[in-house]
């Protein structure tokens, strides 16, 4: 009956509690002076090159990106792929994992808000020496005792210890969320990007095996023309040269793309020995021309990392009310024991057999050396720490989309002086071939204006890839719209 109302008491003394105030300062989230655009001169709209994915690009302010937004580049297999990477790679399962251990350590340290209950029942049986019996127990040499207790302890959050620890495991908690979304971010950015690089690789083998096969043929060319004593052997050795040349480009971009599919094995969660279905090559893939680009103001409400770090500030300043709390009293109650104890189970439970015992403690830290009151010094320093961070992490996401942005806009302009390049080598070439076949100018004349169309054609390649490439990125800056799916990363496992 008594810890029946010590129950009730000790609920009440709960909520009580929990209503008062909790040491330390409340938190408030950064009030961030944030600038009215990402670069110095604002970029609306990118050059437009009529070429392969050398359309125009505009930037829409106050547009969200879709939820899967890698489904701009309009290619079924990148789909597919982010998709299966998405179920399969293991960074996303440990950061799952990691969320449910936050999550749990949040529970764990709730449960302190309630009383600690423990229950035990405990047998004996003692032989005692026959001078030593007692009459009372009619002599007997041989004593059972039963008893049977139920044990009850509360620590009174007064000043909030408990309160703030939870606030701090909360904050960590959902700091470990944003982590989870910005691993499924940097996941889907880093396959579309790779299968980007592997489109470009793909156009840049071509792009080389086409050299290699006009070399040949200029080979055989200048075979012929040497048995009929029409060029000196010097001119073929020349072309022969140039074509081992252009040969040995090939093997390290062979390399690179085999290195590529490994790595998008590796994202997908494969191994390298099993086999990948996607392909990917420029041609399959469409250049995104509406960019929805995020208000200044909305920009650290959209990136996943600077809102960890922002979680990552709270749970400090939750710390600083735990270190304030641990200066002040603590105040314990208790029921150490009440139950019941008798020589026989049979009588255990009857009248005349139960006892109990009430305790309180208020214990308070009279000296220490200073030990708490550096420990609250720490806290406040890391606050400032977290802080500092947390900044820092804003001014990165700043810069990632300036960069992006400006990546885009001198894309737009590369492509379009790579492929004035590449047509005025062609045009070039196409010219030193006629001139050679009316002997107007030398061999080595003609090898170098292949070289330089050769490299303007990669070039032009590469110049498309960068356009894509850094579309992944400024979505990646942007936060890539984790907020709006339909559903949790969790969900698509």
């Amino acid at each position: 009956m008594v810890a029946a109302k010590y129950l009730k008491l000790s609920a009440l003394a709960s909520a009580l509690l929990l209503a008062g105030c909790a040491a330390g300062p409340d938190y408030h989230r950064p009030d961030n002076k944030l600038p009215a655009g990402y670069t110095e001169a604002p970029v609306e709209t990118t050059a437009v090159t009529a070429n392969r994915l050398g359309e125009a690009q505009h930037f829409v302010a106050e547009r969200d990106l879709p939820a899967q937004w890698w489904q701009l580049f309009h290619s079924q297999p990148l789909n597919e792929l982010v998709q299966a990477s998405i179920k399969h790679n293991p960074d996303v399962d440990a950061a799952q994992a990691a969320l449910r251990v936050a999550q749990e350590g949040v529970a764990a340290q709730q449960g302190l808000y309630y009383p600690q209950v423990g229950a035990s029942f405990s047998p004996s049986r003692q032989k005692v020496a026959s001078d030593l019996a007692s009459p009372a127990i009619s002599g007997a040499t041989y004593v059972s005792l039963y008893t049977a207790q139920v044990s009850v302890g509360y620590t009174a959050d007064v000043f909030g210890a408990n309160r703030r620890q939870v606030e701090s495991l909360q904050a960590q908690a959902d700091s470990q969320r944003f982590q989870l979304e910005a691993t499924y971010l940097t996941l889907t950015s880093n396959v579309v990007g790779a299968a980007i690089v592997e489109a470009g690789l793909r156009a840049q083998i071509a792009a080389t095996r086409e050299i290699i096969a006009e070399q040949s043929r200029l080979m055989d060319m200048f075979h012929r023309q040497y048995a009929l004593g029409q060029v000196a052997q010097a001119d073929v050795a020349a072309q022969e040269a140039a074509l081992a040349a252009a040969e040995a480009t090939l093997p390290p971009l062979e390399k690179q793309l085999a290195l590529q599919r490994d790595l998008l094995k590796a994202l997908a969660g494969q191994y390298p020995n099993e086999a990948l279905a996607a392909s990917f090559d420029l041609d399959s893939l469409q250049l995104p021309t509406e960019l929805p680009l995020a208000l200044p103001s909305t920009l650290v409400e959209h990136r996943p990392d600077v809102r960890a770090a922002e979680e990552q500030l709270h749970a400090a300043s939750a710390q600083i009310g735990v270190a304030a709390a641990a200066r002040l009293p603590s105040i314990t109650l208790g029921v150490n024991g009440y139950g019941s104890a008798a020589l026989t189970m049979a009588t255990l439970f009857k009248s005349g057999t139960g006892f109990w015992d009430v305790t309180g403690n208020v214990a308070q830290t009279v000296f220490d050396g200073g030990t708490l009151r550096h420990k609250e010094a720490a806290a406040r320093a890391a606050y400032d720490q977290a802080a500092a961070q947390y900044r820092a992490t804003v001014l990165a996401a700043f810069q990632n989309v300036a960069d992006a942005l400006q990546a885009l806009d001198a894309d737009a302009r590369g492509l379009q002086a790579a492929d004035k390049a590449e047509r005025a080598a062609f045009k070039s070439l196409e010219i030193a071939r006629r001139q050679l076949a009316l002997g107007d100018i030398s061999t080595l004349m003609l090898l170098g204006t292949e070289q330089t169309y050769q490299q303007a054609r990669l070039a032009l390649v590469q110049a498309q890839a960068a356009r894509l490439a850094d579309t992944v990125a400024l979505f990646q800056a942007l936060g890539g719209n984790w907020w709006q799916k339909s559903e949790d990363v969790a969900a698509t496992k």
